[in-house]
């Protein structure tokens, strides 16, 4: 068969192809475009690579993963902790997808946003939040303490809110019972995670509300400086004990993301925070999900990333 006659031949079958390759790129970027920002990379979207520069660490290989960025305490480099400013900048920022806050108890029993027990570090009061009153604490922070039900009524991103534990269970439990009344109230309670240091929070969270995605925080472990196997297995089986869905550590377990990305199960996801307004949520796998995101707009969120990811620059770069 000559030359001419074998393109003649496979010209159908070619075209056929290229066709179907043609037609599946269509509805994939229509898709895509559908799910907001076409191609591009919203905001919010980071790699890991890039956030491990920008936390100061030299990545051994390159590890290609999607990273989704959050407020911790609002946006706290910019504004005050956990105030209504901070807080609303962070709604009104596109490099946010979620915003963490703080809430405990007043004296009178109100809930109100703030990470300390006592008043000293932001106030220079030696006054514990529990045995001072929002007026009180207004008087002292010249009007900076926010109170939860203010802050909701703000709010619209996905939040992270950390229990602050005061070591009493039953006044720990009677306030994940309000802020959980209170998401379903305003039928919030699919796009909130509730967080906490305590495992006795997290696990009572999952074991009475175990619709809620729960997150058990850590600063500075063993495991953070050893990095051995054992070690890091730890920090899983200690969230699997409590049935916490998001292992929350601190940047300094950066240096042991390695062993981290090993050693991670399908089902719970890896999320890093820091003193400032750093939260990033490590996508590994496909059950790596921004609390709230259904299975298949986690897939769309990730083919969109891998399609722009090439064309993107680093922070670092801009």
């Amino acid at each position: 068969m000559s030359a001419l006659e074998q393109y003649n031949s496979d010209a159908p079958r070619l075209r056929s192809k290229r066709r179907g390759v043609w037609v599946a790129s269509s509805v994939l970027i229509a898709l895509l475009s559908l799910s907001g920002g076409g191609c591009s990379m919203p905001r919010y979207a980071m790699s890991l690579d890039d956030a491990l520069k920008q936390e100061g660490k030299r990545p051994r290989t390159r590890y290609g993963y999607r990273c989704t960025v959050g407020a911790h305490r609002g946006a706290s480099e910019r504004y005050p902790e956990n105030t209504m400013a901070a807080l609303k900048a962070a709604e009104l920022d596109r490099k946010y997808a979620f915003i963490e806050f703080d809430v405990q108890y007043s004296k009178e029993g109100q809930v109100v946003v703030f990470h300390d027990r006592t008043l000293f570090r932001r106030f220079g009061s030696m006054k514990a939040v529990g045995d001072t009153t929002v007026s009180e604490m207004q008087e002292i922070a010249g009007g900076e303490i926010a109170v939860y039900g203010n802050v909701m009524g703000a709010l619209t991103k996905r939040l992270n809110i950390e229990i602050k534990s005061q070591d009493d269970v039953h006044d720990d439990a009677r306030l994940v019972d309000e802020i959980v009344a209170d998401l379903r109230a305003r039928k919030r309670d699919k796009d909130v995670l509730i967080s906490s240091i305590s495992s006795d929070v997290v696990a009572y969270v999952n074991r009475v509300y175990p619709e809620m995605p729960t997150g058990q925080i850590f600063w500075l472990t063993s495991s953070t400086y050893l990095h051995f196997d054992g070690l890091t297995q730890k920090l899983y089986d200690d969230i699997r004990e409590t049935e916490a869905d998001y292992l929350m550590l601190h940047v300094s377990n950066l240096r042991n993301i390695d062993d981290l990305l090993k050693l991670k199960p399908k089902g719970k996801t890896v999320v890093f925070w820091d003193f400032d307004d750093t939260m990033y949520l490590v996508h590994k796998d496909g059950s790596d999900r921004l609390w709230g995101d259904s299975g298949l707009r986690t897939f769309w969120k990730s083919a969109r990333y891998r399609l722009s990811a090439p064309f993107q620059r680093s922070p670092s770069e801009e």
